[in-house]
């Protein structure tokens, strides 16, 4: 099996705050480790009372002091809503503190709405400039020159690892074209994927970064003792994406019996869509759906999402996963 990940959302659970989030992240981050898992990621996200990641360069580092080999990386730093000089220095320091074990995945959405980008100080058109931020970003992790006016320090030569993040074709084109890693987000935007995977590897640029095309795709992945168990933790997921639809965020929810009640047939469809690509059952069915979107994708590697409510039932799941890989 191909190298497995984890994205972890660091979901505030329902009647919990941000640091019993940020704990229960720890955990999940030193068993994955434990397993054996590759990596693990965590996004920047504001205004989001479910997610607690929203300072992403601390939380990585906090992820980072408490395991000892695993990769620990940002999937991802929005970078129009920052300097890439500041973004540069950010993982500079981590690389520094914690040497060949830093991501950084870069997106150009805000991660967040529109009035919060305005808190964010950011101007609305900054992605636009998305492509010659991730250009000038990767200049501060070379090694020194003498004709660079601007350094980063900590950064300059640390050769962090830059890929590139995406949901449609712009990313994929851009990876490509700077010769990068690009970790499609299917997790919660399907649609493109199989177009963008196609485009990223037939435009790919050799570069002194990749030598060929390198592609990571998230997949919800939720792995019980039965089925039935799988399914029933599943709706935490299934609600968190309901209320997104209603405009009406919350708090990460617990599992209920009945999802049928909770959901409309419009929303259930529209959910249904964006959380296509879920593997949700036991052993064998967790099995034979990653199988099958292996076969389809020829992903290099599985970005692995665990949206379940409670940690334990998370980390049964990760066990479950972990399994299956050494089993195979």
């Amino acid at each position: 099996m191909v190298p497995l990940s984890i994205l972890d959302l660091v979901f505030i659970n329902e009647g919990n705050n941000p640091s019993i989030a940020l704990a229960n992240s720890v955990r999940v981050a030193k068993e994955a480790e434990a397993l054996g898992y590759h990596r693990i990621w965590v996004a920047e996200h504001h205004n989001f009372p479910s997610i607690a990641s929203a300072a992403t360069s601390v939380v990585i580092g906090h992820l980072a002091s408490h395991t000892k080999s695993i990769r620990i990386g940002a999937g991802g730093i929005m970078l129009p809503n920052h300097s890439p000089l500041v973004i540069a220095e950010q993982f500079g320091t981590l690389e520094s503190l914690y040497p060949g074990r830093i991501d950084l995945g870069l997106g150009r959405a805000p991660g967040t709405d529109q009035l919060t980008l305005r808190a964010l100080r950011r101007d609305p058109m900054s992605s636009q400039h998305f492509p010659e931020d991730v250009k000038e970003l990767l200049t501060y992790f070379e090694e020194d020159h003498n004709q660079l006016q601007v350094r980063a320090i900590p950064g300059m030569g640390t050769h962090v690892p830059v890929w590139i993040l995406g949901s449609s074709l712009f990313g994929a084109q851009l990876a490509a074209m700077l010769g990068l890693p690009y970790a499609f987000a299917s997790h919660f935007a399907p649609g493109a994927l199989m177009e963008a995977i196609s485009i990223y590897r037939k435009q790919f640029r050799p570069s002194k970064y990749l030598d060929k095309p390198y592609v990571m795709v998230g997949l919800n992945v939720i792995a019980a003792d039965t089925d039935t168990e799988a399914k029933f933790l599943f709706t935490s997921s299934q609600q968190s994406f309901t209320r997104i639809l209603r405009n009406s965020r919350g708090t990460f929810p617990p599992p209920i019996e009945d999802i049928e009640t909770y959901w409309t047939e419009q929303e259930k469809g529209i959910a249904s869509q964006m959380l296509s690509y879920s593997v949700v059952g036991s052993a064998d069915t967790v099995q034979k759906g990653i199988t099958k979107i292996l076969e389809e994708t020829k992903a290099d590697e599985l970005m692995t999402v665990t949206s379940v409510y409670d940690t334990d039932a998370k980390i049964h799941s990760l066990e479950i996963l972990a399994n299956l890989r050494t089993q195979t």
